[in-house]
């Protein structure tokens, strides 16, 4: 119970990692705010933790349009009056060669993944700054660390994030506000079956190595591990997290290796 009494708000919270997040910060004590766009999953999701259903807020809401966050934030902060930690999971991936995706997916990619990101984690500070503590998480990827094939979009936005996170930690800790970076590598999630292809609908299949990838559960307490210890950056997967090092100690490898991938 190393989270009992706090308060965890949870983008993606519809499925995958976001999903396996909730039920874990229920049973470590926390109440949960929720968040999709997808209504009906979240409700399954708050039936399906049983025993838990009653700490779990459904906050139903779209990363792609957040002209009106602003009084999403302030609803959820009326039911539960406070917010220790803003975990932002929701997000799109991409699966399409730069030359043949149109600017206007690049917009939406980075609509979803950067400015619906930065906009509810701008519109919960000021809270935050009011309560004197909190926590704001992002999710990137190990492609936001490096440019990887079909990705140009998703890995562009974000790397953006990282930017974000760190500059709204350092303006923000004499506040006790902490900020970090969550960058998994492979995690068997239907973020690739989701992706979106060069004309904006699903990839529609799972990708062989994220099929081999850690469990949204292990993910989900490594996350959480991270987060008692405070870690800037939280990195979640398994040996595929080797291009992280290999990317920043020995680029002519990590280049060589990445050329190499066969785009599919």
């Amino acid at each position: 119970m190393d989270f009992k009494g706090k308060i965890f708000w949870i983008t993606g919270a519809s499925s995958g990692i976001g999903e396996a997040l909730v039920y874990e910060c229920l049973r470590r004590g926390a109440t949960v705010l929720a968040s999709s766009n997808e209504v009906e999953r979240l409700e399954s999701v708050k039936i399906n933790a049983g025993r838990y259903g009653d700490k779990v807020v459904t906050i139903p809401f779209d990363l792609n349009e957040t002209s009106d966050i602003q009084k999403v934030v302030d609803s959820a902060i009326e039911k539960v009056t406070r917010i220790d930690y803003l975990l932002n999971i929701g997000g799109v991936s991409q699966r399409a060669l730069v030359n043949e995706t149109p600017l206007w997916l690049d917009r939406k990619i980075m609509e979803i993944n950067y400015f619906g990101t930065i906009a509810l984690s701008k519109a919960v500070l000021p809270y935050m700054i009011r309560q004197g503590s909190g926590h704001i998480l992002v999710t990137s990827s190990i492609s936001g660390r490096f440019g990887f094939p079909l990705r140009s979009a998703y890995s562009a936005s974000k790397q953006a994030l990282h930017g974000f996170i760190e500059t709204l930690y350092l303006e923000n800790k004499r506040y006790n506000i902490r900020g970090s970076a969550i960058i998994p590598g492979r995690v068997r999630t239907n973020i690739s079956v989701n992706a979106l292809n060069q004309e904006g609908n699903p990839h529609g299949r799972m990708d062989e190595g994220q099929a081999g990838g850690i469990t949204a559960e292990r993910a989900a307490r490594i996350i959480l591990k991270g987060i008692r210890k405070n870690k800037r950056e939280i990195l979640v997967g398994g040996n595929e997290l080797i291009m992280l090092y290999l990317r920043r100690y020995i680029p002519r490898l990590f280049f060589r290796i990445a050329t190499k991938i066969k785009p599919t």
